[in-house]
């Protein structure tokens, strides 16, 4: 988007090269990766991105927009991050990123907007710099493939010399492999995103095929070059003929340059099984604050186009599956080392996290157990957790419930319904996650706030 912010020798070096292959592939499959037109998760489950953008890297303190964006629904966040074009987002700052993704139950789709226009756009990063950048975040990334997919750049070339999008972007795929990344890979199209000139669509067979793995998502932006139906479904339709990955990496409801047809492009998602990211959540500037899907961060001031995107037809909430990465098991929190702890600027965080509170262990028939973490806290509000766990039998629900000590309360929350008696809090399961097998286990989230003191209170759960 223009006015905003990739012999015996022969016989044995043809064995081991034979392995490598295998290996390789066998390394792909183990996070999200995809399988014909498909996003799949490791165990085989298709996941369908549904969610929006945070332009983390202009309001690195405004972190409550992970749990906020959760809170509506989506399973994905795309998050804006920089390699020096603006100030860049270090190891530590991503690596916090990456936590509150799964501490929020998200897909982390991470993105280097230094390339945006490159071309044209004065001050843009070349897709090869964005591979250095991420080069020098190998070490919060490796790990993360379940749950982290790398945009390499965002919109990477403006409207001059385009051509050059696919030899640049195959160089940047090969680099990133070269260096041992093993994740889903998402490369954006030229023309600002929106491939106008079909480079990305005539070209993205051979992209494909140029990376080793097979594990690379193509993605158009729909802005005013998509403001009719028939261009929307025919740029889909041309990919899905072609059997490659496409998600809709960004669009909005209204643009400088024309005006999507964001009703089409969100039918024709769901119909097709397209994943799609709305920009964006708030903070545009530069003539697009018609953009900001909520007003000032608040997520309780959601604007026009943000109640089209999270709950009008097709919308968010009524189409998201959360990955099941996160079903069965509660989210982990990555663990870099001291020299990569958060900083201060990067989370607003006034303290480090409080020892959960666990429930008596799970018993026998229709037990369950439950653990309350507060998972970040700031000055008058916080972020919890809460895992159930089912004990040595299988159950179809579960009720979680606690007092507050200490004049707290909840504001919003999510995979579970939450009442109130004054202190006293009820926690059910909705209706996707109360079952769980025999020690299974699930979690859900909740922001709240606090004066004087947020002490961890004792938790209790019954099954049925």
């Amino acid at each position: 988007m223009r006015t905003r912010f990739i012999a015996a020798g022969a016989a044995l070096l043809a064995l081991l090269t034979s392995v490598l292959a295998m290996t390789q592939s066998a390394q792909a499959a183990t996070g999200l990766h995809v399988s014909g037109t498909k996003i799949l998760e490791a165990n085989g489950n298709q996941f369908i991105m549904r969610g929006t953008s945070h332009a983390h890297t202009w309001f690195p303190s405004q972190t409550s927009s992970f749990a906020n964006i959760k809170s509506l629904g989506a399973n994905t966040v795309r998050v804006v991050l920089s390699g020096g074009r603006w100030t860049a987002n270090a190891a530590s700052d991503v690596a916090n990123v990456i936590a509150l993704c799964k501490q929020n139950r998200l897909i982390c789709v991470l993105e280097n907007h230094d390339t945006t226009g490159y071309g044209e756009q004065s001050g843009a990063y070349t897709l090869d710099q964005a591979v250095d950048y991420w080069v020098g975040l190998k070490s919060v990334l490796t790990g993360q493939e379940n749950y982290v997919v790398i945009n390499i750049g965002n919109e990477p070339y403006g409207n001059n010399s385009p051509s050059a999008w696919t030899s640049a972007t195959k160089s940047a795929i090969s680099r990133m492999r070269s260096a041992g990344f093993q994740h889903l890979l998402m490369v954006d199209a030229p023309n600002w995103g929106q491939d106008w000139q079909f480079v990305m669509r005539d070209n993205a067979a051979s992209v494909f095929d140029g990376d080793p793995q097979k594990n690379t998502v193509f993605s158009i932006h729909m802005y005013g070059v998509f403001d009719t139906a028939a261009e929307v479904t025919g740029y889909l339709q041309a990919f899905q003929s072609a059997g490659l990955p496409l998600v809709i990496g960004e669009f909005g409801n209204m643009h400088s340059d024309g005006d999507p047809d964001e009703d089409t492009i969100m039918s024709q998602a769901q119909s097709r099984g397209v994943g799609y990211l709305g920009w964006s959540w708030s903070g545009n500037g530069g003539g697009v604050e018609y953009l900001d899907q909520v007003t000032n961060f608040n997520v309780s001031q959601l604007t026009s186009w943000g109640q089209r995107l999270f709950n009008g037809a097709n919308g968010i909430k009524s189409t998201a599956k959360e990955a099941t990465i996160y079903s069965g098991q509660p989210p982990v929190s990555p663990s870099p080392s001291p020299s990569a702890s958060p900083s201060p600027s990067a989370s607003p965080s006034a303290s480090p996290s409080r020892s959960p509170s666990p429930s008596p262990s799970p018993g026998g028939a229709k037990g369950c157990a439950a653990t309350y973490t507060v998972t970040n806290q700031w000055g008058g509000g916080f972020q919890g957790e809460v895992t159930v766990k089912a004990g040595s039998s299988a159950i179809s629900g579960w009720t979680v419930t606690w007092t507050y000590a200490n004049g707290q309360a909840i504001t919003q929350v999510w995979n579970a319904t939450v009442t109130s008696n004054g202190s006293s809090i009820t926690a059910r399961n909705v209706s996707y996650n109360g079952g769980l097998g025999a020690g299974a286990s699930t979690s859900f989230g909740f922001l709240g706030s606090w004066n004087g003191a947020n002490g961890v209170p004792a938790v209790s759960c019954t099954a049925s």
